[in-house]
């Protein structure tokens, strides 16, 4: 056992892929339904690095490369985020001035609890940072031995405290009433006789249907439409768009035609094709100009597993599989133009990834002034989190395309992960004999598992109870309060990557940083 741990020590690589190999096995290890995910291979970390201290044997993963797959990760959550993210935050401030509400009840349960304990400042501040699982909130409270010893007793549970909320939030997903309606396209016949026109119709409905096929006459072929027309009593069109908002127009234009105007096929053809011509990414829908240059239209956009209408302003990412509505003669021009290529899934724009990261840790590191003289940084992670979600939402700078292919993102954000739970899990393992040989320690435990049971059962009824906030949005609030990558990978492994999961995440993680450094410097104080 002495060679072995020795050996790992003197090799950090070997030590991280062990971690992450093993980890992975275990997190896929599923108990009545439920398995850890990626979150295997913190808990795998710490008891590996343990295991050597127990040895007399020191285990670490290099800083730098830990800190290279938070940052990764941040950015890329950002990339993906970033376009509902803005949307989402002109409505959902009030959850985020929320979320800032609970975290400072929980710095309050921190000092009286604290106190009620016997605990000293430094102790309180450092299992206030660990409870929240916030290694810059560590830093912040002054990263004392005292502090340290309190954020490594209180991080174990702070971590596991959490998954335990967000897996009860789960628990309720299949009654979430923020489910996104599924994309359907329905053939019409219309019964209205006041002629109303196909850009009146889209408007009405909050431009969420897409019309892709109208037929005038009973024998005639379909053709595609444009914004201008306007449907006569007797058209047949196909409509794309949410189920409850077709099933809205459909009330409202005449009834379900019994004629699917996607099998006729004698004219119009369709075809899914992949975004891999660099020139389009980036660009709306409107922008490609699919009616001017090919009598065509883009119907549908799916991303991942997600299907979306393609709204006219509606941005495309490489890798996105547009779904295209063109005449027959014209589909080889139309393919050739959007690329149709696998090259589109896995480019990773490196200089929009390089540029970017660079952008997120200058902004991240920057020190930012407080009253009084001093100054603190809101840490790179939520630097290139709050980059990568600008770089996500403007998609193209002029010739530069600002966003990754969804898969790509994918890929990199499990490889960030995964090297970061490796990092921290050493990280904690490294103090946790130590912190435990402290007398302490059962009251710091105590003290922590009272911080993160605060702040979790707050923000849970909170969300729940005043935001009417779904499980699975839920979830993902949940880790971005708690600033943990694991809890967020344990959600997507739930959920199948669900898009709400990562946009809770993103929506709170920001100001819950900015708001747990400023909390620990005032603990670190007192």
């Amino acid at each position: 056992m002495q060679t072995i741990l020795g050996a790992l020590a003197d090799q950090p690589l070997l030590l991280l892929f062990l971690v992450i190999g093993v980890g992975a096995v275990i997190g896929r290890l599923s108990f009545r339904g439920v398995s850890l995910g990626a979150v295997a291979v913190l808990f795998t970390a710490i008891a590996v690095t343990a295991l050597g201290v127990h040895h007399g044997v020191t285990l670490a993963i290099p800083e730098t490369l830990g800190f290279f797959g938070l940052v990764l990760f941040a950015f890329v959550t950002g990339i993906t985020s970033g376009p509902n993210f803005f949307h989402a935050l002109r409505t959902a401030y009030p959850v985020m001035l929320a979320v800032a509400v609970v975290l400072v009840l929980g710095a309050g349960t921190a000092v009286g609890l604290g106190r009620a304990l016997g605990l000293e400042g430094q102790v309180v501040a450092g299992a206030f940072a660990g409870a929240l699982t916030n290694t810059p909130a560590l830093a912040a409270a002054g990263g004392t031995p005292e502090a340290t010893v309190g954020y490594a007793v209180a991080y174990v549970f702070g971590v596991v405290g959490m998954l335990a909320a967000v897996a009860l939030a789960l628990r309720h997903r299949g009654t979430d009433r923020d489910t996104p309606s599924p994309v359907v396209d329905v053939s019409l016949r219309v019964e209205r006789t006041d002629g109303p026109t196909v850009a009146g119709l889209r408007e009405r409905h909050g431009g969420q249907l897409h019309f892709s096929r109208i037929r005038r006459d009973e024998s005639g072929p379909a053709e595609p439409v444009a914004p201008g027309d306007v449907l006569r009593v007797g058209d047949v069109v196909t409509v794309v768009g949410p189920a409850s908002v077709v099933s809205e127009l459909t009330t409202e234009l005449g009834h379900v035609s019994s004629h699917d105007l996607t099998a006729d096929r004698r004219f119009l053809d369709f075809r899914r094709m992949t975004v891999s011509a660099p020139r389009l990414a980036g660009r709306t829908v409107a922008e490609l100009g699919l009616e001017a240059r090919f009598h065509a239209t883009a119907a549908r956009v799916r991303r991942g597993d997600v299907d979306m209408v393609a709204t006219p302003d509606l941005v495309l990412q490489l890798g996105d599989r547009v779904r295209v509505v063109a005449p027959r003669a014209r589909m080889s021009e139309v393919t050739a133009y959007f690329g149709d290529s696998a090259r589109g899934l896995a480019d990773i724009n490196p200089a929009a990834l390089g540029l970017g990261l660079l952008l997120g840790l200058l902004i991240g590191e920057t020190p930012i002034p407080l009253p009084g003289g001093s100054t603190f940084a809101i840490g790179a992670a939520a630097g290139t989190l709050i980059v990568g979600l600008v770089m996500g939402r403007v998609g193209r700078i002029g010739p530069v395309v600002t966003a990754l292919p969804y898969t790509a993102s994918m890929v990199l954000s499990e490889l960030g992960l995964l090297v970061f739970l490796a990092y921290a899990g050493t990280k904690a393992g490294s103090l946790i004999l130590t912190a435990f040989a402290s007398g302490e320690w059962v009251r710091i435990l105590l003290l922590g598992a009272g911080i993160t049971l605060v702040v979790a059962a707050a923000t849970y009824v909170v969300m729940r109870r005043v935001f009417s906030m779904g499980g699975t949005r839920l979830s993902g609030v949940l880790g971005g309060a708690q600033t943990q990558p694991a809890i967020l990978a344990f959600a997507n492994g739930r959920t199948g990557h669900d898009p709400r999961v990562a946009l809770g995440y993103a929506l709170v993680y920001p100001t819950a940083m900015v708001v747990k450094i400023l909390l620990a410097q005032v603990l670190g104080g007192l």
